[in-house]
């Protein structure tokens, strides 16, 4: 099959999001299809990296053309930046969609869900059918944070939302949670289908060095406590900022941040004045760097706002499961990732925004090896099981073949 694959982040881009389809698209290669992107001109996470003075682009890439396609980032920091990103984004990768040959489907990342409309136009011109890939519920998540807050535009949204729901062919969902609320919405529950996230399971392997950030950044003999990924709105390093000065007298707890976003300027002042001696700050990692990062943490953490209350299970956790690293968890207890990591036994979830609980769960860990080691082996054991480009690629595939035709 010809398959289209419509993402607004894609290697060089360093992050979760631009990874997931990147190893889809290169499994879904490996089981003998044509695969085709298209992705934005790297800007997000790779400034000053494969970027062009042209409006569109062409390479291939782990046996994938892909099609970059120039976006205007005006004020994209900003609600109303984003939002006119996100249109732009539509209009853009539409434009480059038609200069290609007819695909027999497509997968769009979602967000933005406005790459929907995009894929839409290919079933109403082309009669393509598509697939959207829910990662954030969009406009909830949104609604939840604060970042939305007029009716009419929550209004809009919800409108879209249900629209691009009622069109696609298929929908999939990284948890029941986040299927169910779809479907409460008024997504058919026919179209809907779980598909766990994957991580390059191989590439986050055991074996990769344990000791070599420890070494570079004088850590040596130190629990390490981890974050590592987007330092957005929803993500509240606060938390962590606060707990790290519960252990400022503790010389060998230490807290290393790794990553970017538009909350990390503020964070990094916060801590300046708090004079925190045992928290570390790095900038994004490329992705050839990113498991030294887990391999070096004894514990990894994820956390959330508490006003985020859509059953997210965040990237980050299934890729310290496939690293063999004990998660820890503050976020929303009614989310599917305190479900997931009591099922599978791989972690520990928290309150949200709770020092004292995040503390109590860090020393217990730092003060059980064996149970971090346990922990450990039954993330990995999931990850390889449910979570390899492999795997998910084949879930995909039985679902294209399901819609193939569909659209005419």
């Amino acid at each position: 099959m010809r398959i289209l694959l419509l993402t607004s982040y894609f290697p060089p881009e360093i992050g979760s999001a631009s990874h997931l389809f990147h190893d889809i698209g290169a499994a879904l290669v490996e089981r003998g299809h044509e695969v085709e992107v298209i992705t934005g001109i790297p800007s997000y996470h790779a400034k000053g990296r494969g970027q062009t003075k042209r409006f569109i682009a062409h390479e291939s890439m782990t046996g994938m053309d892909v099609t970059r396609v120039w976006v205007p980032q005006i004020a994209r920091d900003t609600p109303a930046g984003r939002g006119f990103w996100q249109l732009a984004s539509a209009a853009a990768f539409a434009a480059a969609a038609f200069r290609r040959k007819r695909s027999d489907a497509v997968l769009v990342y979602s967000p933005p869900l406005t790459l929907g409309l995009t894929a839409l136009m290919l079933r109403v011109f082309r009669r393509v059918p598509f697939v959207i890939n829910v990662q954030d519920l969009f406009p909830q998540s949104a609604i939840d944070l604060g970042i939305l807050r007029q009716p009419f535009l929550i209004k809009a949204a919800r409108w879209l939302e249900r629209f691009l729901y009622s069109r696609a062919e298929a929908l999939s969902f990284h948890s029941r949670g986040n299927l169910e609320h779809a479907v409460g919405v008024g997504a058919d529950r026919s179209k809907c289908e779980v598909v766990h996230n994957c991580v390059d399971t191989a590439h986050l392997e055991s074996e990769h060095d344990s000791t070599y950030y420890k070494g570079e950044l004088g850590l040596e003999g130190h629990f390490i406590a981890s974050f590592a990924g987007v330092m957005g709105y929803s993500q509240d390093l606060d938390v962590i900022l606060e707990t790290a000065k519960m252990f400022e007298d503790d010389e060998e707890v230490a807290f290393l941040l790794v990553g970017d976003g538009v909350e990390k300027e503020r964070l990094v002042a916060k801590a300046d004045s708090m004079d925190l001696p045992n928290v570390v700050w790095m900038p994004m990692q490329p992705r050839g760097r990113y498991p030294r990062i887990l391999h070096s943490s004894d514990v990894c953490l994820t956390t959330l706002e508490a006003e985020v209350k859509t059953p997210v299970v965040p990237s980050k956790i299934i890729s310290a499961m496939a690293a063999g690293r004990p998660v820890i968890a503050a976020l929303d207890p009614n989310g599917d990732a305190p479900a997931l990591l009591q099922e599978v036994g791989c972690g520990v979830a928290i309150a949200p925004e709770d020092p004292v609980a995040l503390a109590d769960a860090i020393s217990l860990l730092r003060a059980e090896p064996d149970l971090r080691e346990k922990m450990g082996s039954e993330g990995r054991r999931f990850a390889e099981e449910h979570c390899s480009p492999e795997s998910v690629a084949a879930q995909y595939e039985k679902i294209f073949e399901r819609i193939a035709g569909s659209g005419s």
